[in-house]
């Protein structure tokens, strides 16, 4: 950390996680005024997002793989420049087909982005020094995180809803060039041996990956298709079938393939694991949910400019950077069960606060108490579900186990924005109509509250302290087969 190729092989991680992150804070907030300017309807609001979060939660593993294999800073760079190639044709595009096809391909370009910006800080960092160095990352990032509301809500507002994804130009300039003169190339066999175990199982598996988008593409296409085409057009139908077939082949393949595979099926065997899996796709798509009608919803109907719509999910932002660390530490104390139960509660609670939002409302009456509260109880979740999810399984699975965490992040969050439109029966233009838009968002946000609700009760009934690692030898939980894990004792993840 004290030399110059530590702090610019650092530098390189921030910034570039940075761009991930300001896009993922803004998009939504620029949706309002992308939409009037290309004319989109909801479906294609739909897609900006979805087209971006489908990419990034079928190829991540394989993303994170590619790197192991071929060279972390090789794959970071190349994910580097084609992310910010991809943000220039999002800059530039004439029309929601171009938008949505150049967010796709931003989506690939942080499939092999996101996992290497901190594979190369661990495998590039001396093991003293690298705690401390993920931990500046972690917070740099997320001081990052946080300035996105603002940065974006006025470049939207003072230039255009353009200039979010040309901002990325200048970034990437500068992690190329702190990349190319400070970052070691690094693979596999180059790890110490405790990486090795981490990740070493990783394969480079494409089949897999094209199974796994094929089933979240078919899904997704269905739900956001059907309220323009009908429930029961052949297309709407034919995607769908495609989904749960390329669904059931994924799994077979996987199953088939053993600790070879993308995602070894052995982590199934544990009962935590997959417990804490479903309850991550159950809350981050409440919070995706929330997010994509909120920031439509404060601009469409209260009239609000997208700096101030920015500025109103701050304080979410804030609690977790402050919170985040205190709740996981309480996790390690007591366990995750009373986290993961009280948080979703508190959140669903602040969602139904929101319902009540209509034109003329406060922002500190009205608004600001229901993202406080929404904030809070995903404080009290987000440290310990990464931890217990880590704990779950052995250690030699970490990497495995991560990387399949965040796709089950990403993938709730498709499949919420792909689906609340249809269930509160917002199509078209309807997020142009006050009354449409409000009824939306209303239904919207009971549906998110009561995710949340269904969240708690599946941590109360199948969430329980990961096993301490006693003796490294025992398994961690003969009830279900999985190994015992030593992270259950350090409690981090």
């Amino acid at each position: 950390m004290g030399t110059a190729a530590g702090r610019g092989t650092l530098l390189a991680a921030v910034l570039a996680s940075g761009m991930v992150f300001l896009d993922s804070t803004v998009v939504n907030v620029a949706l309002p005024h992308l939409g009037a300017d290309l004319h989109a309807t909801v479906a294609d609001l739909q897609w900006t997002v979805n087209g971006y979060l489908l990419m990034l939660a079928a190829f991540v593993l394989l993303g994170g793989a590619l790197g192991d294999r071929f060279g972390r800073r090789r794959v970071f760079l190349l994910g580097v420049v084609w992310f910010t190639a991809a943000s220039v044709l999002c800059g530039l595009a004439q029309g929601t087909g171009w938008l949505i096809g150049a967010r796709f391909l931003q989506g690939a370009g942080g499939a092999l982005l996101t996992p290497g910006s901190l594979s190369v800080l661990q495998s590039s960092f001396h093991p003293d020094d690298r705690g401390r160095a993920i931990g500046m990352w972690s917070g740099l990032s997320g001081v990052s995180t946080a300035l996105g509301p603002f940065l974006g809500g006025w470049l939207i507002d003072a230039l255009s809803w353009r200039w979010i994804f040309f901002l990325n130009v200048p970034l990437a300039v500068l992690v190329l060039l702190a990349a190319l003169r400070w970052v070691p190339e690094s693979c596999d066999e180059d790890v110490s041996r405790t990486r090795a175990e981490g990740q070493g199982h990783r394969r480079f598996d494409v089949a897999g990956a094209l199974l796994g988008a094929l089933a979240l593409g078919g899904i997704t296409y269905a739900l956001i298709d059907a309220p323009g085409r009908g429930i029961g057009a052949p297309a709407v139908w034919g995607a769908a079938a495609a989904g749960v077939v390329g669904g059931v082949a994924f799994v077979l393949l996987e199953r088939r393939r053993g600790e070879a595979a993308m995602l070894p099926t052995v982590l199934f065997r544990s009962r935590l694991f997959s417990a804490l899996n479903i309850f991550t796709v159950i809350v981050y798509a409440a919070l995706n949910g929330f997010t994509f009608f909120l920031a439509v919803y404060l601009q469409n109907v209260l009239g609000w400019s997208a700096l101030l719509t920015g500025i109103a999910l701050l304080p979410m932002t804030v609690l977790l950077l402050v919170g985040s660390s205190r709740a996981g530490a309480l996790s390690a104390r007591i366990g995750p069960r009373l986290p993961l139960t009280v948080g979703p509660v508190v959140a669903a609670a602040g969602l139904l606060l929101l319902r009540g939002v209509s034109p003329g409302a406060s922002y500190w009456r009205d608004v600001l108490p229901g993202v406080a509260l929404f904030g809070l109880g995903l404080t009290l979740v987000v440290a310990p579900l990464t931890a217990s999810v880590l704990a779950a399984v052995a250690d030699r699975f970490a990497g495995v186990a991560s990387g399949f965490n965040n796709a089950a992040a990403r993938a709730g969050g498709l499949l919420a924005i792909a689906a609340l439109p249809l269930l509160v029966g917002l199509s078209g233009s309807g997020y142009e109509q006050h009354g449409a838009l409000t009824s939306a968002f209303r239904g919207a946000m009971l549906w998110c509250a009561g995710l949340l609700v269904v969240g708690a009760v599946l941590a109360v009934v199948l969430v329980h302290r990961p096993p301490r690692a006693d003796r490294a030898d025992q398994p961690a939980d003969r009830s279900d087969g999985s190994p015992r894990s030593d992270r259950a004792d350090r409690g981090a993840p």
